[in-house]
């Protein structure tokens, strides 16, 4: 699988499927969304379609009508089944997003169909035979965007795992179909088998290469474990890049893109703190994240999972990120990250009146209202973090000979040094710090002696 927009073939008709299950504002909030998906691909989107069935599990998706009128959009390039099947629901069938482009769709206005949902690789067979042109269930088009972002070594390997073991049972709707209908049934089934074979053998090379960059990670973590660490994390295009760059002076990725940046950055807080803090910026979740995507991202989400505070940022602005802030809970349990301290942070307040600022901290009192535009925002965030990296600090006196110029240095570039006092023979220093970095530390001066 591999989209891409081409200035003769970049129409996209957006198809959502409404259930008992999943209707009203929910699809369409979702399908919104899912617009907003396809246009990071660069397609541009002509108009949506929506019916009511009772689930989305026909073996052509939608009823023979239904399909007749997207036939009719996408330029009738292929061969509409009757089907046996009980057809849509007497419900009317509705244009939404009245706000998306607003042309008139004529006959060949679409060349690309999306469905904001996930279709089985005979749906998606049957879909493109009778629509005649390309057809992307909604994890296709996330898969999609995540090769296309992936920059690091680690997002790399997470993501072509990912796109494999989505390809894997959807072969046949690759070129290979068109060679068991040239090479007959018995060739066909041979290639497909080794086709098969051959991305079996990609994902168990691509999983062992993946252990061993996970290794070196959990290596650097091991590091970093006597630190301070925040990180940032929330929905797709919440700001947590804008924020991470307004927290470390870093030079992230910034853009006003769903998964614009994928791969966890870690930076030191700025100013520089004594003993330094962390903030690492994690992927992004969106709602219904293909689980293949989840699972290979649980390295990346380690960050997340061995951090000191998450601070939850949302887009305040935006009005469903309340819902949005239940897909990062979810995603968060899903691959194990408990117990951690947690601030909720309202980004993007600058596109808040003051009216609706005062409401939201009705609502979350405990919550953090910021702009990473505001320099005073950011000064507020960052005392904050400072304020609860102090109090896991301890107090404690090290006794330091003055033959022990390594152990002064380390103590002085670790720790919060709050007093020292000099004796005849040795240094004592008052110290704060974290137990663990204490710990090591009074151990490595035992070894000395």
């Amino acid at each position: 699988m591999q989209l891409t927009a081409k200035a003769s073939s970049n129409h996209a008709l957006l198809i959502s499927i409404q259930t008992p299950q999943f209707k009203g504002d929910e699809a369409a909030a979702s399908l919104a969304e899912l617009a907003r998906l396809v246009t990071t691909l660069g397609f541009k989107v002509v108009g949506t379609q929506s019916q009511r069935l009772n689930s989305n599990q026909k073996v052509s998706v939608l009823g023979s009508g239904k399909l007749a009128e997207i036939a009719h959009l996408t330029g009738n390039q292929g061969l509409i089944e009757e089907s046996e099947e009980s057809e849509e629901s007497d419900d009317v069938d509705e244009m939404l997003f009245t706000e998306l482009p607003s042309e008139n769709l004529s006959f060949g206005s679409a060349d690309v169909v999306v469905f904001d949902c996930d279709l089985s690789p005979s749906q998606l067979r049957n879909v493109e035979n009778q629509l005649g042109v390309e057809v992307f269930d909604r994890t296709g088009i996330i898969i999609e965007i995540f090769s296309r972002h992936a920059r690091t070594r680690t997002a790399r390997l997470q993501v072509e795992i990912a796109r494999l073991n989505y390809l894997a049972p959807r072969l046949r709707e690759s070129a290979i179909g068109n060679k068991e209908r040239q090479m007959g049934k018995g060739a066909g089934e041979t290639t497909l088998e080794l086709d098969r074979r051959k991305v079996r053998d990609q994902l168990a090379e691509l999983r062992r290469e993946l252990v061993s960059v996970q290794d070196e990670l959990k290596g650097r973590r091991t590091q970093r474990s006597e630190l301070f660490c925040v990180a940032l994390v929330g929905y797709t295009n919440a700001g947590k890049s804008s924020m991470m760059r307004a927290l470390t002076g870093s030079d992230v990725l910034v853009e006003n893109k769903l998964f614009a940046t994928l791969d966890t950055t870690v930076r030191a807080l700025q100013p520089i703190t004594q003993p330094r803090i962390l903030v690492s910026d994690t992927v992004g979740f969106i709602k219904k994240l293909p689980h293949d995507l989840v699972a290979s991202f649980h390295s990346t989400l380690a960050e997340a999972h061995d951090a000191s505070l998450l601070l939850y940022v949302v887009d305040a602005s935006d009005a469903s990120f309340r819902s949005q802030l239940d897909v990062v809970h979810e995603v968060l349990k899903e691959v194990g990250v408990d117990g951690i301290t947690k601030q909720l942070i309202l980004n993007k307040s600058d596109q808040l009146s003051d009216e609706e600022q005062q409401a939201l901290m009705v609502e979350f009192p405990d919550a953090v209202m910021t702009s990473t535009r505001n320099p005073a925002d950011i000064t507020k965030l960052h005392q904050y973090i400072v304020n609860i990296a102090q109090d896991e600090m301890i107090e404690d006196e090290i006794i330091v000979p003055y033959t022990a110029n390594g152990i002064i240095g380390e103590i002085r570039s670790s720790m919060s040094v709050t007093k020292e006092e000099y004796e005849y023979e040795h240094i004592t220093f008052t110290v704060r710090s974290n137990p663990i970095n204490l710990a090591r530390l009074k151990k490595q001066m035992q070894n000395k002696d």
